[in-house]
């Protein structure tokens, strides 16, 4: 070989090793954790502060490791087809084709990104800087590629803006917390945890408040030692209390308040006046969304609210408890009296209440039943029936046989709930 075959040669080699590094970067800039980049750029990491900018840039990225990619692939395969034409005539086309195609998929396209999926942060900061000057000497020609691309695509009816992305912020994270409890790295627990953070804003009032049939109140009409002892045997500290008719509310008692006027009152019940130690009811509206209501209690430090709809009637009550319950599941203490509500049977269906939140099922079991037309799972079952059902009756939908167990009067009590395939449930 003479020198200018030794120079073609290391062209080669340079050309192959600039497609190993474009082949690497692509890999790492695309896989790299985003949150943990932006932590490190938090903590002073120059170079992943140029990383995260270099993503701002997404096409821009792409489009500069491509084109150079592409670009050296290119001159390799023109170099060695010429040094093989030199050294073995025309067949020499067919050696440097099975040659390069052997090379580059091995050695420039298998092994660069095997090791850049391993350790894609790591890859990714030793490329940030040489990966900003290759995008930044190719701006000019890769604005022009973008705009046309867009306008190519614009004349098909696709439209692109490199600021909107397909997913939200929330589904993203969402997605990523569930392909970690598939994994088995997140518990179900925490993964209900993070799900019910973010759907606090997607929630209103009226999905968790407990409606007006299930409240406990207590008439302040009736004679004072009736109150009293009604109030201290009640499982739970802060009381609706109303007058004259059941939905006229005069205010909320606090059980502790109850017992200083009792001591103060030396045991002599009749004279403790139950309406002047009630604070005045708070009122909100069912559509108000759960993250407002969180602040709102929050701003008001009281726990408890009556929940009212368009016309003002009230339709139930909503607290502090109820809210947290979105999140990290049911709370329940030593004086917890109700049933679950859901009692699992042998032959892999489900007793539930017809009152429980649909939502509550779907944390419990690891269902998938949709809670945008009902709240609890008998109003589903209404819904779907489009009828008020019969005790007997049975209706197939969302992959789930509901039969009805229980009536009083028009509201259905109690649901048995059989999964139709194993794989519809936890």
């Amino acid at each position: 070989m003479d020198v200018q075959d030794w120079l073609v040669l290391l062209a080669i080699l340079v050309c192959l090793a600039l497609s190993f590094f474009f082949s690497g970067s692509e890999t790492a800039l695309t896989a790299f954790s985003r949150a943990r980049m932006l932590r490190m750029e938090k903590a002073g990491n120059s170079n992943a502060g140029i990383v995260n900018r270099l993503l701002d840039a997404r096409e821009r990225l792409i489009g500069g490791v491509l084109l150079g990619n592409n670009a050296v692939n290119v001159a390799a395969s023109s170099l060695a087809t010429g040094l093989m034409l030199t050294w073995f005539g025309n067949v020499g086309i067919v050696y440097a084709m099975v040659a390069m195609t052997v090379i580059v998929v091995v050695f420039t396209e298998v092994l660069p990104k095997t090791i850049a999926i391993k350790a894609p942060d790591r890859v990714a900061l030793i490329v940030a800087r040489p990966i900003r000057w290759v995008v930044w000497l190719l701006g000019p020609l890769l604005i022009a590629i973008e705009k046309f691309v867009r306008l190519l695509l614009a004349s098909f009816g696709l439209r692109i803006d490199e600021h909107m992305p397909i997913l939200s912020a929330r589904e993203e994270l969402r997605g990523a917390v569930d392909l970690l409890h598939r994994n088995g790295s997140v518990e179900k627990h925490d993964r209900d945890m993070v799900g019910g953070v973010l759907d606090l804003r997607e929630l209103e009032v009226s999905d968790v408040m407990i409606h007006r049939t299930e409240m406990i109140t207590v008439c302040a009409d009736d004679p004072p030692e009736d109150v009293v002892k009604a109030i201290l045997g009640l499982p739970v500290t802060r009381i609706p209390l109303w007058s004259r008719r059941p939905d006229n509310f005069v205010g909320i008692l606090h059980v502790r308040d109850l017992l200083v006027a009792v001591q103060e009152a030396g045991g002599h019940l009749s004279k403790i006046d139950v309406v002047s130690l009630a604070r005045p009811p708070w009122f909100v509206p069912t559509v108000r969304p759960l993250t407002e209501q969180l602040k709102a209690f929050r701003r008001r430090k009281t726990p408890l609210a009556l929940v009212v709809d368009e016309y003002g009637e009230v339709m139930g009550l909503v607290t502090l408890e109820d809210i947290l319950e979105e999140i990290v599941g049911d709370i329940t203490d030593e004086r917890d009296t109700h049933l679950p509500g859901l009692w699992p049977q042998p032959d892999g269906s489900v007793h539930v209440d017809g009152s429980i939140p649909i939502r509550d099922l779907n944390r419990a079991m690891d269902w998938n039943l949709p809670d945008e037309t009902a709240t609890t799972i008998a109003g589903l079952v209404i819904h779907e029936a489009r009828s008020i059902p019969d005790v007997g009756q049975t209706f197939t939908f969302y992959g789930f046989r509901f039969g009805v167990l229980l009536k009083d009067r028009n509201r259905i009590t109690s649901l048995r709930i059989t999964p139709l395939t194993p794989a519809m449930g936890g």
